[in-house]
Protein backbone atom coordinates (compact mmCIF):
# COMPACT_ATOMS: atom_id res chain seq x y z
CA UNK A 1 0.00 0.00 0.00
CA UNK A 2 1.44 3.62 -1.16
CA UNK A 3 2.27 6.06 1.82
CA UNK A 4 0.21 8.88 1.46
CA UNK A 5 1.58 12.20 2.25
CA UNK A 6 0.32 15.77 3.68
CA UNK A 7 2.18 17.45 0.98
CA UNK A 8 3.70 16.84 -2.35
CA UNK A 9 7.04 18.87 -1.79
CA UNK A 10 7.54 16.23 0.96
CA UNK A 11 6.77 13.58 -1.25
CA UNK A 12 8.86 14.52 -4.00
CA UNK A 13 11.80 15.42 -1.45
CA UNK A 14 10.77 11.19 -0.06
CA UNK A 15 11.46 10.32 -3.49
CA UNK A 16 14.72 11.90 -4.14
CA UNK A 17 15.74 10.69 -0.89
CA UNK A 18 14.78 7.15 -1.53
CA UNK A 19 17.16 7.18 -4.85
CA UNK A 20 20.19 6.88 -2.62
CA UNK A 21 21.85 3.77 -2.01
CA UNK A 22 20.87 1.78 1.81
CA UNK A 23 18.11 4.85 1.97
CA UNK A 24 14.49 3.26 1.82
CA UNK A 25 11.15 5.40 2.02
CA UNK A 26 11.00 5.20 5.31
CA UNK A 27 14.32 6.31 6.18
CA UNK A 28 13.86 9.19 3.94
CA UNK A 29 10.89 10.49 5.43
CA UNK A 30 12.51 10.27 9.01
CA UNK A 31 15.81 12.43 7.78
CA UNK A 32 13.08 15.00 5.90
CA UNK A 33 11.87 15.58 8.89
CA UNK A 34 14.88 16.03 10.90
CA UNK A 35 15.85 18.48 8.64
CA UNK A 36 12.35 20.45 8.65
CA UNK A 37 12.92 20.73 12.43
CA UNK A 38 16.77 22.38 11.87
CA UNK A 39 17.20 26.34 11.45
CA UNK A 40 16.80 27.65 7.71
CA UNK A 41 20.45 28.19 7.90
CA UNK A 42 21.15 24.85 8.55
CA UNK A 43 19.36 23.29 5.98
CA UNK A 44 20.41 25.84 3.56
CA UNK A 45 24.40 25.31 3.77
CA UNK A 46 23.59 21.61 3.84
CA UNK A 47 21.50 21.61 0.36
CA UNK A 48 24.30 24.11 -0.73
CA UNK A 49 27.11 22.36 -0.02
CA UNK A 50 25.96 18.99 -2.34
CA UNK A 51 25.41 21.43 -5.01
CA UNK A 52 29.07 22.50 -4.81
CA UNK A 53 30.41 18.92 -4.03
CA UNK A 54 28.56 18.39 -7.55
CA UNK A 55 29.45 20.85 -9.87
CA UNK A 56 32.90 21.73 -7.86
CA UNK A 57 34.67 18.90 -7.19
CA UNK A 58 37.73 17.44 -9.36
CA UNK A 59 39.34 14.39 -9.62
CA UNK A 60 43.00 14.03 -9.12
CA UNK A 61 44.79 14.22 -12.99
CA UNK A 62 47.42 12.00 -11.40
CA UNK A 63 45.25 9.44 -9.46
CA UNK A 64 42.36 10.31 -9.93
CA UNK A 65 41.71 11.04 -6.28
CA UNK A 66 38.70 13.02 -5.53
CA UNK A 67 40.36 16.47 -4.82
CA UNK A 68 39.26 20.09 -4.76
CA UNK A 69 42.66 21.19 -7.53
CA UNK A 70 43.87 19.64 -10.30
CA UNK A 71 46.36 16.98 -8.56
CA UNK A 72 45.51 15.81 -5.04
CA UNK A 73 47.22 16.80 -1.78
CA UNK A 74 48.68 13.28 -1.84
CA UNK A 75 50.47 13.26 -5.47
CA UNK A 76 51.83 16.80 -4.35
CA UNK A 77 53.47 15.64 -1.07
CA UNK A 78 57.02 15.03 -1.68
CA UNK A 79 57.32 13.00 1.33
CA UNK A 80 55.49 10.20 0.18
CA UNK A 81 56.97 7.37 -2.15
CA UNK A 82 56.70 7.82 -5.93
CA UNK A 83 57.92 4.62 -6.42
CA UNK A 84 54.84 2.63 -4.74
CA UNK A 85 51.73 2.97 -6.47
CA UNK A 86 48.76 1.59 -4.46
CA UNK A 87 45.79 0.53 -6.96
CA UNK A 88 42.50 0.89 -5.23
CA UNK A 89 38.72 0.36 -6.07
CA UNK A 90 37.72 4.07 -4.99
CA UNK A 91 38.32 6.81 -2.72
CA UNK A 92 36.44 4.80 0.06
CA UNK A 93 39.65 2.65 0.34
CA UNK A 94 42.28 5.71 -0.36
CA UNK A 95 40.46 6.93 3.33
CA UNK A 96 40.84 3.34 5.38
CA UNK A 97 44.26 2.34 4.14
CA UNK A 98 45.31 6.44 4.87
CA UNK A 99 43.70 5.61 8.36
CA UNK A 100 45.86 2.42 8.95
CA UNK A 101 48.82 5.62 8.41
CA UNK A 102 51.23 2.19 7.28
CA UNK A 103 51.39 3.03 4.00
CA UNK A 104 53.65 6.02 2.67
CA UNK A 105 53.03 6.11 -1.52
CA UNK A 106 51.04 7.08 -3.40
CA UNK A 107 47.74 5.79 -5.27
CA UNK A 108 46.01 5.23 -8.34
CA UNK A 109 42.07 4.85 -7.85
CA UNK A 110 40.34 2.76 -10.80
CA UNK A 111 36.75 3.73 -9.95
CA UNK A 112 35.17 0.57 -9.62
CA UNK A 113 36.27 -3.31 -11.23
CA UNK A 114 35.94 -5.36 -13.68
CA UNK A 115 31.72 -6.73 -13.62
CA UNK A 116 30.75 -8.09 -16.77
CA UNK A 117 27.69 -8.62 -15.02
CA UNK A 118 27.14 -5.37 -14.10
CA UNK A 119 28.64 -4.22 -17.82
CA UNK A 120 31.66 -3.31 -16.45
CA UNK A 121 34.87 -3.99 -18.36
CA UNK A 122 38.50 -2.74 -18.30
CA UNK A 123 37.77 -0.18 -21.20
CA UNK A 124 35.12 2.02 -18.06
CA UNK A 125 38.19 1.75 -15.60
CA UNK A 126 41.59 4.03 -15.14
CA UNK A 127 43.65 1.08 -15.76
CA UNK A 128 45.21 2.33 -19.07
CA UNK A 129 46.35 5.59 -17.22
CA UNK A 130 47.67 3.08 -14.75
CA UNK A 131 50.05 1.83 -17.34
CA UNK A 132 50.77 5.26 -18.48
CA UNK A 133 51.85 6.01 -15.29
CA UNK A 134 54.64 2.97 -15.06
CA UNK A 135 55.85 3.06 -18.33
CA UNK A 136 57.28 6.28 -17.54
CA UNK A 137 59.84 4.01 -15.56
CA UNK A 138 59.92 5.70 -12.23
CA UNK A 139 57.90 3.35 -10.05
CA UNK A 140 59.13 -0.18 -8.55
CA UNK A 141 56.14 -1.49 -6.52
CA UNK A 142 51.82 -1.75 -7.73
CA UNK A 143 50.56 -3.15 -4.88
CA UNK A 144 46.80 -4.35 -5.46
CA UNK A 145 44.63 -3.32 -2.88
CA UNK A 146 40.83 -4.26 -4.34
CA UNK A 147 38.65 -6.47 -2.16
CA UNK A 148 38.95 -9.89 -2.09
CA UNK A 149 35.74 -10.95 -3.94
CA UNK A 150 36.10 -12.86 -7.50
CA UNK A 151 35.27 -9.19 -9.45
CA UNK A 152 38.10 -7.74 -7.73
CA UNK A 153 40.44 -10.94 -8.22
CA UNK A 154 39.77 -10.79 -11.82
CA UNK A 155 40.38 -7.18 -12.12
CA UNK A 156 43.81 -7.72 -10.12
CA UNK A 157 44.80 -10.89 -12.77
CA UNK A 158 44.06 -8.74 -15.74
CA UNK A 159 46.20 -5.67 -14.15
CA UNK A 160 48.73 -7.92 -13.60
CA UNK A 161 48.75 -9.49 -17.11
CA UNK A 162 49.22 -5.86 -18.43
CA UNK A 163 51.99 -4.79 -16.32
CA UNK A 164 53.97 -7.91 -17.37
CA UNK A 165 55.96 -6.06 -20.03
CA UNK A 166 57.34 -3.72 -17.81
CA UNK A 167 59.84 -3.70 -15.09
CA UNK A 168 58.17 -3.56 -12.22
CA UNK A 169 57.11 -5.60 -8.82
CA UNK A 170 53.69 -6.36 -8.52
CA UNK A 171 52.44 -7.21 -5.52
CA UNK A 172 48.82 -7.71 -3.79
CA UNK A 173 47.63 -6.70 0.06
CA UNK A 174 48.18 -10.29 2.70
CA UNK A 175 44.83 -11.90 2.70
CA UNK A 176 44.59 -10.98 6.49
CA UNK A 177 41.09 -9.53 4.55
CA UNK A 178 38.70 -12.42 4.41
CA UNK A 179 37.61 -13.70 1.37
CA UNK A 180 34.67 -11.88 0.22
CA UNK A 181 35.48 -8.86 2.40
CA UNK A 182 35.24 -5.01 0.92
CA UNK A 183 38.51 -3.28 1.66
CA UNK A 184 36.73 -0.10 3.05
CA UNK A 185 35.24 -2.45 6.24
CA UNK A 186 38.33 -3.84 7.16
CA UNK A 187 39.34 -2.70 10.95
CA UNK A 188 42.46 -0.78 10.40
CA UNK A 189 45.41 -2.78 12.35
CA UNK A 190 44.26 -5.82 9.87
CA UNK A 191 44.02 -3.25 7.22
CA UNK A 192 47.61 -1.82 7.96
CA UNK A 193 49.37 -5.25 8.25
CA UNK A 194 47.49 -6.83 5.24
CA UNK A 195 49.78 -3.44 3.59
CA UNK A 196 52.83 -4.02 5.72
CA UNK A 197 52.51 -8.06 4.83
CA UNK A 198 51.79 -7.83 1.10
CA UNK A 199 53.29 -10.53 -1.11
CA UNK A 200 54.26 -11.04 -4.43
CA UNK A 201 51.30 -11.30 -6.99
CA UNK A 202 52.79 -14.40 -8.97
CA UNK A 203 53.37 -16.16 -5.16
CA UNK A 204 49.60 -15.41 -4.60
CA UNK A 205 47.92 -16.40 -7.67
CA UNK A 206 49.71 -19.86 -7.71
CA UNK A 207 48.16 -20.29 -4.29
Amino acid sequence: MNQKYPSVLLENAVNEFARLPGIGRKTALRLILHLLRQEDSMVDGFAQSLVALKHEVKYCKVCHNICDDDVCPICKDTSRDASTICVVENIKEVMAIENTMQFKGLYHVLGGIISPIDGIGPADLEINSLIERVAKGNVKEIILALSTTMEGDTTNFYIYKKLAPYDVKVSMIARGISIGDEIEYADEVTLGRSILNRTLFNESYRM
